[in-house]
Order: C-alpha cells, then structure tokens, then sequence
C-alpha cells in the first residue's frame, strides 16, 4: 500500500544518508516499512525490488531477531510479551515497564556504534517511536547524528514528529507516509475478513491498521466506554462517568491507555463542531444521528473552546496524573457545552 514511500527509501539507497525521518499518522504501517527496509539493508541477497530475500544467513537472524548489526530502541512497554508480564508485574506490586526510550537505552548504543559491522555492511539503529525520548535521551541522539558515523543510519518513526526536537528534525531526511487511498485500504481490510471496512476505516482516520485492531475488538474497550458516556450529553453524570472510563482505562494492558482516551474524545468532539454546522461525520459515521441531535444542543463556539481545550487536556494525561479526578474534571466540562 506504501508502494511511493518505497520508492523513496529505494531512492536514497545509493547514498544513504546518516538519519531517515519515517513519519505519518498512527496505524498506517511506518514501523512495518522501516523494518523492511532495514532487512533490506542488512540482507545479503536482495530481490529486484530492493527488498530482503527472506532465505540468506541476515535474514535468518534477523527473523530470530539477534542480527548483530541492528538495534531497536523502543520502550519497554512495546517489547514482545510486555501484556503479559506487565500483568503479572502490576500484581506483583512492581515497577510497571517503561513508556519512554531511556538514557541507558542510548548508552548501551555505544559499544555497537564504535566497532566494526560484523556482516562488513549496513549498521542499522531503529527508533520506535521516536517522540517516546525524553529530554535527556534526546540530547544524546541528538550528539549521535551530529558526529555520524560511516556506514550508520538511524530510522526514526514518528506518529507525532512535531513533538521531537528541531534540531533532531534538521538532521533526519523525511520521507512522509500518507493514508493509503480509501479504496486500497478497505480493499486490503477485506482480504483480512473485515466487515464494514468503510465504518472502521472511517473510525480509525484512514488508517487501516488501526482500522484492523478495532474490527478485532483490539482498542475497543476503551473506545465503547467512552462512547457509552458521551453520548448522553447534558444528561450524563460526570462522576459515574469517570469512574466507569477510568475502570476501562486501568484495565487496558497497553501503555498509554489514558492518552487513547482523549485522543478518541477529540475525535468525537471534532465530529460534534462538523454536525453542528449541518455536516456529516469524519470519524464516527456510524453515531450521525447521535452526533445530530447532540449538536443541536450546543453551538460552535462552545464546541470549538472546548475542542482547543481537549488538546491541553491530552498534553496533560502524558504526565503522571490521578486518571480519576482527569476524568471527572473533562467530563464536567463536556457536560457544560450542552
């Protein structure tokens, strides 16, 4: 489906630059890209297309995910196996696994980056996602592309590239990623035996990964009990509310729980301005006549206040916050546009 952004990677092949940018929306497949061009990369066999053989000693290790000339940066809470083992950890009492790409994460690169590639090739570091640095790991990526070395490239995906550093932007080539065309999206979504692929391509924003996992019920858990709340309006009781999304948001094993709860919540609220000047839904086509009769309750400049106020309340749950009381207090604020 990402057949130009292919192409755009093939491209820069003859002269590799030290830092590749891979951004778009969440869901469109960046992190499969970038992994396949790094098999590329590192392959010893590549097919006419650019793309790894699947079948040569790289390949094998890269499948077994040992290649000695690759490195994934993600955090903790992405690794392989992190559902179930965050589980057993929260009812252990421990330390739950981390949702950013740590400082020792980055200093561990070291070694890697200072010795020769064991393959006589490609050295490749994957970032994933590359807005989960905090400051400090940042800084120290940062002083990596500034002193490239021969032979190195980093990949960095981001759903959110606003929210890296500028300078780290400056160094990176940006190869952009789009939302496939609607048709070869849902064309794909039903060659994996989705029904209704417009309805959930439209819910996931053009996205069909995402579109995949709600179809499979695989975010809907925190979608439907929000969607069970605001869809009362001014009748909804601001405390049960909280207490039933907050419910949904603690028992979600992926990290970030909270974050997919607003970000959902914006989208709704983006659907409400839309019907509240007579036009049809972007995300939630299925709630039309919902989102209609809610509109008629309230008005645009109400709507679009709050909307700009949605947005703080998401860079807000990124912090360490009582989800409880987050959720009472944006829950009697919605009720106030009514």
């Amino acid at each position: 489906m990402h057949r130009q952004s292919w192409q755009q990677l093939q491209e820069r092949r003859a002269q590799l630059p030290h830092a590749l940018l891979i951004a778009g929306q969440r869901g469109i497949g960046k992190f499969e890209l970038a992994r396949s061009f790094a098999a590329s990369l590192l392959c010893e066999a590549r097919t006419e297309s650019g793309s790894a053989c699947g079948r040569c000693p790289a390949c094998g290790w890269l499948a077994q995910g040992n290649h000695p000339d690759l490195r994934l940066l993600q955090p903790s809470a992405l690794a392989e196996g992190e559902e179930t083992e965050a589980a057993a950890g929260d009812a252990a009492g421990k330390k739950r696994a981390s949702q950013q790409i740590t400082i020792d994460q980055v200093r561990a690169l070291d070694e890697f980056l200072h010795v020769g590639t064991h393959r006589h090739g490609a050295r490749v570091v994957l970032l994933n996602p590359a807005e989960a640095m905090n400051r400090a790991t940042a800084n120290a990526i940062l002083k990596a592309l500034e002193e490239p070395i021969p032979g190195t490239l980093f990949i960095l995906v981001s759903s959110e590239p606003h929210r890296l550093l500028p300078t780290i932007r400056s160094r990176c080539q940006t190869i952009p990623m789009r939302p496939p065309p609607a048709a070869s999206a849902i064309a794909w979504l039903r060659h994996a035996g989705v029904r209704d692929g417009e309805q959930w391509l439209a819910l996931a924003g053009g996205s069909p990964l995402l579109a995949l996992e709600l179809s499979a019920k695989g975010e809907r858990a925190l979608l439907d009990s929000l969607l069970g709340q605001v869809a009362h309006g001014k009748g909804l009781n601001a405390v049960l509310a909280a207490a039933i999304v907050d419910k949904a948001v603690k028992a979600e094993k992926r990290p970030a729980a909270l974050k997919r709860t607003l970000e959902w919540a914006q989208k709704w609220l983006f659907d409400l301005t839309l019907a509240s000047q007579g036009l049809p839904p972007r995300y939630f086509v299925a709630h039309a006549p919902q989102l209609l009769r809610l509109a008629q309750g309230t008005d645009a400049r109400k709507l679009l206040a709050f909307n700009r106020k949605a947005i703080q309340y998401k860079a807000q749950c990124e912090q360490p916050v009582n989800s409880r009381l987050f959720l009472e207090e944006f829950f009697l604020n919605y009720i106030r546009l009514f």
